[in-house]
């Protein structure tokens, strides 16, 4: 059995109030929800640093916890949304961010067995394969290279592995992206890992690339990466994001609002 914590801060550089943003009329963060209920999961929480979050996600029967808005990432809000519900050190909690309404509750599943089939991780994640040369050196998309044993050995904007060969005239001539994997940014936790990762500061590797997970490769933390065929559509950061996610949603619908 898994926990579900939805991270939903309202605000948003790119794209204010987004998790509260109505997509076929129902706010956004109802979409990712629904998404983590058809998981199976045993509890779902939204975590967020707004009451107008809140006030919204009671309409929708949510369960959801008002958190400090000191906090510098999502993990740090699950972090306190399992303290104040005194979840046990094993206890598994998948990280479900609130901007993915079209992420399909299959992946949610496995990124949650994957901490259980693999008891020496503290984190585990899911990775797809890179289909295009762009994908692969796009620093935008998030690559990680994996060892024998599915542990994750680094993540990188950058373009890993690098095929020597595949570049001989130098970096613009590079042909090939063999076993690339993208990252995707979904994450299960054992809570005694997510607690030690909340209570360190940021490392040298998470600041240089920007990456959070890295502190946990800088710490000694095992993070278990499985590999899905199946891509989660398309996160909201844009309005040109919320617009494409619409347009998808109403197809699905066969164009009924």
């Amino acid at each position: 059995m898994f926990k579900v914590v939805i991270p939903a801060r309202f605000a948003s550089t790119r794209l204010p109030g987004k998790a509260l943003l109505p997509i076929a009329g129902k706010p956004m963060i109802q979409w990712v929800h629904e998404r983590a209920t058809e998981s199976g999961a045993e509890e779902i929480w939204i975590a967020t640093d707004d009451q107008r979050v809140v006030d919204a996600c009671g309409k929708f029967g949510a369960a959801v916890m008002l958190t400090s808005p000191a906090h510098a990432s999502g993990t740090d809000r699950i972090a306190e949304v399992a303290t104040r519900n005194g979840w046990g050190e094993r206890e598994i909690v998948v990280n479900v961010q609130g901007d993915e309404p079209l992420l399909p509750q299959l992946l949610i599943r496995q990124v949650a067995e994957l901490v259980v089939t693999n008891p020496l991780a503290g984190v585990a994640t899911l990775a797809t394969p890179i289909r295009s040369l762009a994908e692969f050196l796009d620093p935008n998309v998030v690559k990680v290279a994996r060892a024998p044993d599915n542990r994750a050995l680094y993540f990188s904007r950058a373009p890993i592995p690098w095929t020597r060969d595949g570049a001989l005239s130098g970096f613009a001539t590079q042909s090939r992206f063999d076993g690339a994997l993208r990252h995707l940014g979904l994450y299960a936790y054992r809570v005694e890992a997510l607690m030690r990762l909340a209570a360190l500061p940021p490392s040298d590797l998470e600041v240089t690339e920007k990456l959070e997970q890295l502190r946990a490769l800088e710490n000694g933390i095992a993070i278990a990466v499985g590999v899905t065929q199946q891509v989660p559509g398309p996160g909201v950061d844009t309005p040109a994001d919320l617009e494409r996610v619409a347009r998808l949603v109403a197809d699905e619908r066969g164009g009924r609002p």
